[in-house]
């Protein structure tokens, strides 16, 4: 099963447990993030072509990280003048993990909500074993 989302204004393949890299979301690493705008899904009962959407379909993903890309430089030179421009640019991204592919108006499972408030329980435990 995979389904085809736009987000940022670019549009990404996706399937469960796919890692894309996206324009930068909203979102601490470990929140859950939903993308609404689907315009395409595969499952076993064949293939939805949204117009321009496909009603009652989701993608939910966990943001794993916030990174940047890689240095562009924009070096402009015109010969003769004297005249150089020296420009560079890192890109923002986020790292999203895809979760599941929610059809038909599903809720999203508790997994990952479970996954994050377990990983806070971890976290604290330590604090509380130092404190004593």
């Amino acid at each position: 099963m995979f389904a085809v989302i736009k987000t940022g204004g670019k549009q990404y393949r996706v399937a469960a447990e796919d890692v894309i890299t996206v324009a930068t979301l909203a979102g601490e690493p470990g929140s859950t993030v939903t993308f609404d705008q689907v315009l395409m899904v595969t499952n076993d009962n064949g293939t939805q072509v949204g117009a321009p959407l496909v009603e009652g379909v989701t993608v939910t993903g966990e943001v794993v990280e916030h990174t940047r890309g890689e240095k562009v430089i924009a070096f402009k030179k015109r010969r003769r003048q004297n005249s150089r421009r020296k420009r560079g640019h890192r890109q923002d991204y986020t790292v999203v993990r895809i979760t599941e592919i929610l059809a038909g108006g599903a809720k999203p499972k508790k997994a990952a909500a479970k996954k994050t408030t377990k990983a806070a329980a971890d976290d604290a435990a330590p604090a509380e074993t130092a404190a004593e």
